[in-house]
């Protein structure tokens, strides 16, 4: 893979890809059982998964990138639902582009919370009270500046970067007492010298640590993304007060975040997931 086609794939195809990148000599190798079953083959290991179950049979072995602390951070952006399956968020929301996986708590809000104190004109698009949505705090390898889309996360010097997701989903409520988006933003934070978010998540469980994909609506079972990604996604849900979403958005940030962006649908064939350590 050439340097303009790497900046190509990683630009187009990082979490929320338009287009897919399809490995044509990998496929014509497909057995006729994975093809007749519509699951990709000759791909490293796909994303999202069920972090609670550590089983996978995808031996396309690559190096966990470094912690996130040792990287620059590139881009955040946000999904409803949530992609990943987890201890603190398993119901199920659906299918397609805007299914996934809601919180737990979602059936116990109070009529306060599933308040919307924006009457539905938020700044911040596909997203209200009551909704979960996973927060994707996209680091790289690369000597780069934060900004617009995924592009940002490489540059002709480094065309091939490490990458490595931090990963939350939320439940997000009418609360001024809950979480505020802003103590996870980035606002030009440097920290030894590396780009950084103001803090992340802490106290929502060890992180499950796992080799993966993109992820995003372009890419299925059928139709997987050939990109490399460290995963390091939190267990259980945490309150996020949907002011504090808009407020965000209201006062732009250098990544021009303005809406949720829909889901991959979970990857459960155990032949495109990694085991978990």
């Amino acid at each position: 893979m050439n340097r303009s086609l790497s900046a190509a794939i990683i630009l187009s195809s990082l979490s929320f890809a338009s287009a897919a990148l399809a490995e044509s000599d990998d496929t014509t190798a497909a057995s006729i059982d994975e093809v007749e079953a519509g699951i990709c083959t000759g791909y490293g290991p796909q994303t999202p998964r069920d972090i609670g179950s550590a089983h996978g049979l995808n031996e396309r072995f690559f190096s966990l990138s470094p912690s996130s602390e040792n990287m620059n951070l590139c881009n955040i952006h946000t999904h409803t639902n949530a992609e990943h399956k987890g201890p603190g968020f398993s119901i199920f929301a659906g299918a397609g582009d805007h299914g996934g996986y809601q919180c737990n708590a979602t059936p116990d809000l109070t009529e306060a919370e599933l308040n919307d104190p924006a009457g539905g004109a938020g700044a911040f698009k596909g997203v209200k009270p009551g909704d979960t949505i996973e927060v994707h705090w996209v680091h790289t390898s690369c000597d780069i500046e934060p900004g617009e889309g995924l592009g940002s996360c490489l540059s002709e010097k480094c065309a091939n970067p490490n990458l490595r997701v931090e990963a939350q989903a939320f439940l997000v409520v009418n609360d001024p007492d809950a979480l505020d988006f802003a103590d996870f933003a980035y606002d030009g934070n440097i920290v030894n010298g590396f780009h950084q978010a103001r803090s992340l998540p802490s106290n929502t469980g060890d992180a499950v640590v796992f080799g993966g994909s993109t992820t995003g609506p372009s890419y299925t079972q059928a139709q997987c993304s050939p990109l490399k990604v460290t995963w390091s996604v939190r267990p259980q849900c945490a309150k996020l007060d949907i002011s504090s979403l808009n407020r965000w958005a209201e006062a732009g940030n250098v990544f021009n975040e303005t809406h949720s962006h829909g889901v991959r649908q979970l990857v459960t064939a155990p032949e495109l997931l990694a085991p978990i350590e």
